[in-house]
């Protein structure tokens, strides 16, 4: 497509003259116009000549659960973004279960010459994991980012969302709306971020709802399907609001109130974990632990790039600050919750 100069120059806010230097790596030009112009014709769809395209600085893996949680789709393509506005190519491996192996993908990825590879809620967020298999990377000087899960000793970059801090958040949001019987339904508790997530739940029950009763905590897994299990068994124990270990979980959750004629968040409220895409627009839309997606992503890619480029990995695990997101799955406890004892919900047609 040919390339309009005086469209350009329009978008950019400078003549065409300008325009026309920056296209042809003219000097004479500051840094902050030549990026508004280059910024112009990326906006506008047209190809930057090849000297002026960004230099590609190898392949990065990018080693991620499955897919089906909308969390980690998200997750990767921002982190995709800001590798390759650094001149990176992200190679994205999916773990599935049954599927590839991480240490499969990881011989792959080194046999291709990878500059560098992050891991995000992976083998690493295991604490029985051996940091030896990733220590035998960093050791060889391959730059290593793990989201999500820390292991110490193994000499990679980490950074996680503050799990307990989240709980935290959660447990007061529904305590001060009178809620004193409150339920976790969390996944596999042999990952950290579970583990973190029970921890600062308890503690979280504990300091909001002083005298009430302890915090009732079931392990399923992160799917719809486990939440819908938990959410069963949370009702049994009479409940009136459950925090969830992912938004997905949260789903199965409402199902299973909506099983048993109950209403959210009239009978029974419900917190999500993770702020998924489309969540906001469930039925009801859900209230939310955020994670910071695009803070966390931007984190992760720097890293990896300031490792590659000789800068020593940060020598603690990182913690980004999760956000309350408020919507409508939420309310004040149902009356007739009784402290201490088992409440019946009634059912509604």
């Amino acid at each position: 497509m040919k390339i309009r100069l005086a469209e350009i120059a329009d978008r950019a806010g400078v003549s065409v003259s300008t325009v026309s230097r920056v296209l042809n790596d003219k000097p004479g030009v500051n840094q902050a116009t030549r990026r508004q112009v280059l910024t112009a014709v990326d906006v506008l769809g047209y190809d930057r000549p090849a000297r002026l395209r960004p230099r590609s600085g190898g392949l990065v893996g990018l080693v991620v659960p499955e897919l089906e949680n909308p969390f980690f789709p998200r997750f990767a393509q921002a982190i995709e973004n800001h590798l390759k506005q650094r001149g990176y190519t992200p190679v994205l491996c999916t773990m599935t279960l049954g599927g590839i192996h991480e240490d499969d993908y990881v011989a792959t990825l080194l046999e291709h010459g990878v500059s560098g590879i992050i891991f995000v809620s992976g083998v690493h967020a295991m604490p029985t994991t051996d940091p030896r298999r990733y220590r035998r990377l960093t050791e060889t000087g391959l730059p290593v980012v793990l989201v999500n899960g820390h292991l110490p000793g193994v000499g990679a970059a980490s950074f996680s969302t503050d799990d307990v801090a989240a709980m935290d958040l959660g447990v007061m949001h529904v305590a001060h709306m009178g809620h004193e019987r409150v339920g976790l339904a969390i996944g596999q508790m042999r990952y950290t971020p579970a583990m973190r997530k029970t921890e600062g739940f308890r503690e979280a029950v504990a300091r909001h709802v002083p005298g009430g009763p302890p915090g009732r905590v079931v392990e399923t897994t992160y799917t719809v399907e486990g939440g819908l299990q938990a959410g069963h068994a949370l009702l049994d124990e009479g409940v009136t609001a459950v925090l969830c270990g992912s938004d997905v979980m949260a789903l199965g959750v409402v199902r299973a109130a909506r099983q048993r004629g109950l209403r959210v968040p009239e009978d029974l409220s419900v917190v999500g974990s993770d702020d998924s895409t489309l969540i906001e627009f469930t039925d009801p839309p859900l209230t939310t632990l955020r994670q910071p997606t695009m803070a966390l992503a931007a984190a992760v890619s720097r890293s990896l790039v300031d490792q590659v480029n000789g800068a020593a990995p940060p020598p603690d695990e990182v913690f980004f600050q999760p956000e309350l997101v408020v919507r409508h799955s939420t309310a004040r406890a149902p009356q007739g919750a009784v402290p201490g004892h088992p409440v019946v919900l009634a059912s509604h047609p």
